[in-house]
Formats: C-alpha cells, structure tokens, sequence
C-alpha cells in the first residue's frame, strides 16, 4: 500500500450501515493511507476524514430513483486509478458484497490485471438491533432471508413468496417503493397480519423507524415519512421486544 506497491490494486471496502465507528479496524487503517477513494451517497462521509490530505476522494454515488453515476463509468474509474496511482479504495456502504455489486467490480478489476482485496462491512440488516429486532431467535426464527425489493429489471424478487412459507425473518433491502406490492402479497396469502418494521438510516443518530403489521407497511412508511435508504423487516422478531 506503500510507495513500492509496483501492480495496480484494488480494495473493495465496507463502509457499514452508517456508523462510522462501525467500520472494521482493518478498513480504518486501509482508510488513514489511501491514495484515491471512490465512496458512494451510503458511506458515510466522515470515513473520508481519516484519508491523507492528498487522497482523491471521488464521488460516485447512485442517488435512489434519481441522478446516478453509471456502473460502466465507475468501473472505467477504478481502471483508470488503479493503473494511474497503483491503489485505488471502492468505498461501498454496507457490506459490498450484499446487494452491493462489488463481486462485479473486482472481476472487472482482474479482467485488466488489477490485484483485488475485499475487506467486509456490517450489513444494513444487522442494524436491526437498534430497535431491539433479532435476525433470528430461539424457537421463533431459525433463518433469515435477504431479499431484494428491486431486481435489475425493476420488479420484486420472486423469493419473497418462498420465503413466506416459512417462519424466517424477511429483510427485503431497496424495497420502498414496492411497499404496496409487498403488502398485497402477503394479504393475498393470508399472511397480512404478519409484524412488520421498517428502519430507515440504521444505526446513525437520525434513525427513524415504525412497527406494525405487514398489511400497513405503506401507511406506516407514510405516517413517519420514512423514505430510502430504509430496510423492511418482516416476521415475529420484530415483536419479540414486547413479548418478552
């Protein structure tokens, strides 16, 4: 990571829900000698802080359902500064590898010759803790399923109905505006009175979130005005807190 780095690499890093103090020591100490950064709208920006004066830090966000920057024109980013500086730090909130296409941009990165590092990132859903919702609980749920609300082609993930024939807890990433459409999907398999939560910036000091029943998700997101970056839990855990 030094001056003496001769092959062009590349660090594909986990910014993590939010917190910036929730990131992994490894990842604090990558940050503190970087030499370019590109970071998107979900990394927190105080990650940016710990880089040297002369770090170029790049945005590269993808504001939700608004102005993005192109997946092409990153990875051409991380070419172009890998193979100019030697090192270069994809900055990824969360854990890039859930939801995160980071897999992609390191395959990318050894189609042109580029050395590829992956340093992990607490997931979103492991925020859930905040608000005293467990992934899983003894007897009550032994599986999680993270599902994504939103699929290439923009519709929602076939597995949410497979995954509702069990007793796992749901977490359904990117999946706002699909509130109405996940709603109905469980009012038409009976399953409507399902508690349901949805967390909108977990785990930073603006966190928002609501519980009720999988029927109301879109008037419950509507009463807070929780909007995205927000995850939608469903299953028995998130009621395990007034249970017990």
């Amino acid at each position: 990571m030094g001056e003496e780095t001769k092959e062009p690499e590349l660090y594909v890093v986990g910014a993590g829900p939010g917190d910036p103090e929730l990131i992994t020591v490894k990842a604090y100490k990558l940050l503190q000698q970087a030499k370019v950064i590109l970071y998107d709208n979900l990394a927190n920006k105080q990650l940016l802080d710990l880089a040297p004066k002369d770090c170029e830090l790049v945005y590269v966000g993808k504001q939700p359902y608004g102005e993005y920057t192109p997946q092409e024109k990153i990875l051409e980013l991380i070419k172009q500064y890998a193979l100019a500086k030697g090192q270069v730090i994809r900055l990824k909130g969360g854990d890039p590898f859930i939801f995160g296409r980071g897999f992609e941009e390191i395959l990318f990165a050894r189609e042109h010759g580029i050395k590829t590092y992956f340093i992990p990132g607490i997931t979103s859903m492991q925020a859930s803790g905040f608000e005293d919702i467990p992934l899983t609980h003894r007897n009550l749920s032994e599986s999680v399923w993270a599902i994504t609300g939103t699929k290439k082609d923009g519709s929602l993930s076939a597995d949410l109905r497979l995954a509702m024939q069990s007793n796992a807890t749901v977490v359904i990433y990117m999946g706002m505006k699909k509130l109405q459409e996940i709603a109905a999907t469980y009012i038409e398999a009976g399953k409507g009175s399902v508690p349901a939560a949805i967390i909108q910036h977990a785990s930073l000091p603006k966190q928002k979130s609501v519980k009720g029943l999988v029927k109301d998700l879109p008037e419950m997101a509507e009463t807070q005005k929780l909007t995205y970056p927000a995850l939608i839990i469903i299953g028995q855990v998130v009621d395990i807190a007034l249970t017990n």
